[in-house]
């Protein structure tokens, strides 16, 4: 594609501001005279409609407002790196709309096909670009949406576009159902445990119980200096793990956002891997377990245990039992559990033999979740590339 075929984005879209509304307008979703009011938290790889608010028709000022099949749903109001990031409005159950911290682009079918359009503002190119456009408040980036409107893109003939993002949604679709195999297989533990030792909360088949204390031992993490992130004790060769990597590890610890000195790793202490980490502030009685050696803070606590099928055992247990420990949890500045509620709980304990075949199954499906973790790495890889040879006219 050269120049003679290029164009800006606000000739052949145009952005739309969401509405506004109070905390006290939001009432459920399909209350009578109400829309839905899509916000930042439904904008993710898919449109997540698994928490929508209801607001008040008479809210919705503008026809333009409304939601339509084939808009692009924006954050445009977020933290830094999630400003621009952009999902598909496929058909959805209510007449819609969207509120003040996200905006809607909306392609001219006339000059642009709304699929190639959402893959083009979608690339890793244009997210990285419209993030540099934020304009930082306090906490928060806002989109500058003039700057966005001014960028250039290619514009071939429509029957082109549509050609191209056929091509791109095929491959879109190969890692769509990639990640609904890992989604599947993420379920799949806790529905083994389920048939292997029935309900964990009511404990239905009777096991007998111990305090977790008793299984192993039960230590929060060292911070003695404060603040635990000093500029002298962060950047060295040492793994932190924080309470955000516990309780988005899926179960186990594969990666880390932070690093200790060895300053830092002199007022802290060095976990072994196979250590289950579980929070104890800010997202509560998450779980994971370490692959590596780490340190962590105070705001999480490391169990161990002899057989490492009773770690396993443990970490699935108290899946289960994650929901209600946050629900209860005692407040102060932030809810938070301590070490002596965690040490208090009753755990159900079928015979070591049996939790031993329970950690061997779970460890076959961790080796599935592997292999299509690997493949859909390969396929964001190819799609990345397929991507930029689109927007350069090579494809």
């Amino acid at each position: 594609m050269n120049a003679a075929v290029s164009g800006r984005l606000g000739d052949v879209a145009a952005f739309i501001r969401g509405i506004t509304f109070k905390p006290e307008d939001v009432v459920p979703v399909g209350t009578p005279g109400t829309v839905a009011c899509m916000r930042t938290k439904n904008v993710q790889t898919e449109l997540d409609l698994s928490d929508v608010w209801g607001v008040a028709d008479a809210l919705v000022k503008r026809d333009d407002q409304y939601l339509h099949e084939g808009d692009i749903l924006v954050s445009s109001a977020n933290s830094w790196n999630l400003v621009g990031k952009c999902c598909w409005i496929p058909p959805i159950p209510w007449r819609a709309s969207f509120g003040g911290f996200v905006s809607v682009l909306r392609a001219d079918p006339s000059r642009i096909d709304p699929r190639y359009l959402f893959h083009w503002f979608g690339s890793g190119r244009i997210q990285a670009t419209v993030r540099s456009f934020g304009q930082q408040t306090t906490n928060i980036s806002n989109l500058n949406i003039e700057r966005c409107l001014n960028q250039s893109l290619p514009l071939p003939p429509l029957p082109e576009q549509r050609r191209i993002a056929e091509v791109l949604d095929r491959a879109e679709a190969l890692r769509a159902k990639r990640r609904a195999a890992l989604a599947q297989l993420d379920t799949l533990t806790q529905s083994i445990f389920l048939d292997m030792f029935g309900d964990p909360v009511a404990n239905t088949r009777s096991w007998p119980t111990k305090k977790l204390s008793s299984l192993g031992s039960l230590d929060r993490g060292v911070s003695k200096h404060r603040p635990r992130n000093a500029p002298e004790l962060l950047g060295g060769s040492h793994p932190f793990v924080q309470t955000g990597d516990v309780a988005n590890s899926n179960g186990y610890i594969r990666t880390f956002t932070g690093t200790y000195s060895d300053a830092g790793l002199r007022q802290s202490r060095m976990w072994p891997a196979g250590t289950l980490c579980i929070t104890i502030a800010a997202n509560i009685a998450k779980t994971g377990i370490l692959t590596f050696e780490a340190c962590f803070p105070d705001s999480v606590v490391g169990f161990r245990a002899d057989d490492p099928a009773t770690v396993e055992f443990v970490r699935s247990w108290l899946s289960f039992l994650q929901a209600s420990l946050e629900e209860n949890a005692p407040e102060s500045a932030q809810k938070n559990i301590n070490l002596e509620i965690l040490r208090g709980l009753d755990v159900p304990t079928p015979e070591i033999g049996l939790q031993q075949v329970f950690a061997g199954r779970v460890a076959a499906v961790e080796r599935l979740k592997a292999s299509h973790r690997a493949s859909l790495t390969e396929l964001d890889t190819l799609f990345s590339s397929l991507q930029h040879r689109a927007f350069r006219g090579e494809l």
